[in-house]
């Protein structure tokens, strides 16, 4: 069966389970919806990056359940040979386990990257902006140091090392 298109989403899901709905005005002075973890589905998986490196798993099929939101990015029309390759290469270089930085570089920075290799899309802004919107208050610079050395890695997912196949 020849498909030229496959549909690309964008999982997220709220690591404070509303938490941080609730707390955020109070300990950083303003709202956020959220602490957001995503990932790309595509080719009927579920890719992301976290403190392992690249992983994989059928969607939902994390600790972290089901998403909190499904947004439907578009479609690609890059075959999955090509995007393994391709997440092969960013395995090994961009998206190695010791390049994750919870602020910097993290799943929402790969969801975006992948987002635009596939569809030429960005991944929404609010979840990119997080970080500094954290960083800008007060104390979000006192809490860095503890929050810089945090690594997610949502568990139930098969770390993408730099070759792919099936054995």
């Amino acid at each position: 069966m020849d498909h030229s298109t496959f549909t690309v989403k964008l999982y997220i899901y709220d690591l404070s389970k509303g938490m941080a709905r609730q707390l955020s005005p109070i300990m950083l002075g303003k709202q956020l919806d959220g602490i957001w973890h995503t990932s790309i589905v595509v080719y009927g998986e579920e890719f992301f990056f976290g403190g392992v490196g690249i992983s994989s798993c059928p969607p939902g099929g994390t600790v972290l359940g089901e998403p909190n939101t499904v947004i439907e990015l578009g479609s690609t029309e890059v075959t999955e040979e090509i995007f393994m390759d391709y997440l092969s290469s960013l395995g090994e270089s961009t998206y190695r386990r010791d390049r994750y930085r919870l602020f910097e570089h993290n799943c929402n920075t790969f969801s975006n990257e992948v987002a635009q290799f596939l569809t030429g899309k960005k991944i929404p802004s609010y979840i990119t902006d997080l970080p500094s919107e954290v960083l800008s208050t007060p104390f979000g610079q006192v809490l860095r140091p503890i929050l810089d050395s945090i690594h997610i890695a949502p568990s139930g997912g098969n770390v993408i090392s730099g070759h792919h196949g099936q054995s």
